[in-house]
């Protein structure tokens, strides 16, 4: 399972926030060892010191989280490219913002030696991602490890475990503020999925200079998809199976695969002539979904 084409395309926001969360790790981790990144709940109500909030959603402080956390923000792209960057946009921004509320509460009422700062890093909106991802992204196949059970999701999990446990208390405490605030967008709290930034101020995004990095790998047009992810009829896409692949008469779909992809965002006569292209396979059909809105 991936997350679809290659590279950032049609992922701009994706791209800055990944692209900002590591220049500013690099940056604060050249700061003396005594500096900490992360915020406490003296820094943000006693001393003031606000700027914390905006360090402390963005920079790692260490280099495995660095590299866990940068791997699962580009792997989470498929999302932006599902819902649009407009809407993605207001997920990070609502994640950011509901998320840091449930760590000053947190922080506030379990007082301890183990809590005065809480891990530094995007948790909130990286934890909040891991709700779509469990239910909107459907398992494509399993395998056995040893004799343990896996799928093809189990690795994006461990990668999130390893994350959620590497500051143990003040990671774990920050990864459940954002399944908290992941689980309220999920609930559409306040109406929040139908809110959107203007298309001008996302368009910004892919116009930066550094708009040309990962994404010379993807096909289609050089533009990025903007807002809600459009209907589209699916193209077809010659070469990918042998003559001898059965005609795609007797290839129709199961209704629960074409559920799957409908409940992704996908219309539901894409999603058909999706499964028929990919022979039923759910994962292929969503990358051939992804690759014809890149076009």
């Amino acid at each position: 399972m991936n997350g679809g084409p290659s590279g950032f395309h049609n992922a701009p926001v994706t791209k800055s926030f990944v692209i900002v969360a590591a220049l500013f790790s690099i940056l604060l981790g050249l700061r003396p060892r005594s500096f900490s990144p992360g915020f406490s709940y003296q820094d943000i109500f006693v001393k003031l010191r606000l700027w914390k909030l905006f360090s402390s959603a963005l920079a790692f402080s260490s280099t495995p989280e660095l590299m866990f956390g940068l791997y699962l923000l580009y792997y989470f792209r498929v999302f932006e490219r599902q819902i649009g960057s407009n809407k993605y946009s207001v997920f990070i921004i609502f994640s950011l913002t509901v998320s840091s509320l449930f760590e000053f509460l947190a922080l506030a009422l379990l007082k301890g030696p183990g809590l005065n700062v809480l891990a530094s890093g995007p948790y909130g909106l990286i934890f909040a991602l891991f709700v779509p991802f469990y239910f909107d992204i459907p398992v494509s196949s399993r395998f056995r490890i040893f004799g343990v059970r896996f799928t093809d999701k189990s690795f994006i999990y461990l990668a999130g475990l390893q994350l959620l446990l590497s500051s143990w208390k003040r990671s774990v405490l920050a990864g459940i503020c954002g399944v908290l605030a992941g689980s309220l967008y999920r609930l559409n709290v306040f109406g929040i999925q139908r809110m959107k930034f203007p298309e001008f101020i996302t368009s910004f995004f892919s116009r930066l200079p550094l708009s040309s990095i990962g994404s010379s790998s993807a096909t289609g047009s050089s533009g990025s998809t903007i807002g809600n992810a459009p209907s589209y009829r699916v193209r077809e896409v010659e070469g990918n199976y042998p003559p001898t692949a059965p005609p795609l008469a007797s290839l129709e779909p199961p209704e629960s695969s074409i559920a799957t992809l409908v409940s992704m965002g996908f219309d539901r006569n894409s999603a058909r002539q999706a499964l028929m292209q990919a022979r039923n396979d759910v994962n292929v059909a969503t990358n051939l979904l992804l690759e014809a809105q890149s076009r």
